[in-house]
């Protein structure tokens, strides 16, 4: 019987990989050389230009990885949700119901949302500005994965019988997502509000409508 034939790594693969990761390092020297040129200098202040000088690359290789500003801005906004909502997870499975599980994640965003108030404007009117047909995801200008997240909890309370099943979650999730945005954009439009209560009316609003009862 002749031996098995060796396995050779997969040459095209293993370019794929490295281009990707070397995407990934160059896409996290842009946004992080951005982030620090917007604390030192304030965001409105800070052009492509200064932001493609300071990272010591060539305008055109910023704009083809960041059409804008904003977008820098909304890399690394979504990068720090995705890290806070890796430790967040199993604090969310522990609580018992829906509104339990939205209030603690909407609290934990409040709590990032405040810290962050003067970047928020800018930034919520460009991911409004890129919202794609059907809610598709954009290479150029990727979702933050909130929704995704509101579907997951959203499923997980129908498969317990806590919330209406004739509408599906990513229906349901993509309600939440407006009313998520809803509160946000109404806080920064009110100096002195409570990001906390403006998200605990939009939960309630929410949970009015999904609760299996109303069905």
């Amino acid at each position: 019987m002749p031996d098995a034939m060796p396995v050779f790594p997969d040459a095209d693969a293993a370019d794929t990989g490295r281009r990707e990761r070397k995407r990934q390092q160059t896409l996290s020297h842009l946004t992080q050389t951005a982030w620090r040129l917007f604390e030192t200098l304030g965001y409105d202040a800070v052009t492509m230009e200064q932001i493609a000088a300071q990272a010591d690359v060539s305008k055109g290789t910023l704009y083809n990885h960041f059409p804008v500003k904003e977008a820098l801005l909304a890399h690394r906004f979504h990068g720090e949700l995705a890290a806070s909502l890796a430790g967040l997870g199993p604090a969310l499975k522990a609580l018992p119901t829906l509104a339990a599980r939205l209030t603690r994640l909407l609290h934990a965003s409040a709590h990032w949302s405040e810290s962050h108030r003067a970047y928020l404007g800018p930034y919520l009117r460009y991911r409004l500005a890129t919202v794609q047909p059907g809610g598709r995801d954009d290479a150029r200008s990727p979702r933050s994965g909130m929704q995704a997240i509101f579907a997951a909890l959203i499923q997980d309370a129908q498969a317990a019988g806590q919330a209406r099943s004739d509408l599906a979650a990513d229906l349901l999730a993509h309600h939440l997502q407006f009313l998520y945005l809803g509160a946000l954009l109404r806080w920064l439009d009110q100096p002195g509000a409570s990001l906390k209560t403006e998200f605990d009316a939009a939960i309630a609003l929410f949970m009015d409508g999904v609760d299996r009862r109303a069905a």
